[in-house]
């Protein structure tokens, strides 16, 4: 396993769209099956979105401060994502909203991850060493199973309401 950031945060990447495929192939299924996989996608974007803005996006602030611009925007496409993951963690699949609000979810994210793949990334790279980056990865890794896992738990929640004062 690649102690590289970049490598690891496509890595997470790969897993949600993974997901949000399996949620648009289940969702005229069966709603127990749509609670699950949406209780996964929570799951790996709270804990991927309190890795970037903890470690990553702090870092690379620090580093390059050039891509400041890029580095903002991507904070508050986390708060929009975190803001529906919150409401989405309050929701059963009976709710009305609830689909609309998962494929709302889902191209946000998508959206956010085309920009970091394509531009954010490469930018990062050329920027920082390949040393600096697998210690920013090992950071991660160390901080990963402290992270939250669901929406509501106090440093998902701090992430969000530090969004809203930034």
């Amino acid at each position: 396993m690649s102690t590289d950031a970049i490598v690891m945060l496509r890595d997470d990447h790969k897993t949600m769209r993974r997901m949000f495929k399996e949620f648009q192939a289940a969702e005229h299924g069966p709603n127990a099956r749509k609670a699950k996989i949406v209780g996964q996608i929570l799951e790996t974007l709270t804990v991927h979105t309190y890795l970037e803005n903890e470690v990553m996006y702090p870092e690379v602030r620090r580093l390059l401060p050039a891509l400041e611009e890029d580095i903002l925007e991507s904070y508050e496409e986390h708060h929009v994502a975190d803001v529906l993951c919150l409401e989405l963690s309050t929701m059963s699949p009976d709710d009305e909203h609830f689909d609309a609000k998962v494929t709302v979810l889902i191209e946000t994210v998508l959206h956010h991850v085309e920009g970091e793949e394509q531009e954010w990334f490469p930018k990062v790279r050329e920027g920082l060493g390949r040393n600096q980056l697998q210690e920013l990865g090992r950071r991660m890794i160390e901080l990963r199973p402290k992270a939250p896992t669901k929406p509501l738990q106090p440093k998902a929640l701090k992430k969000a309401f530090d969004a809203l004062n930034a």
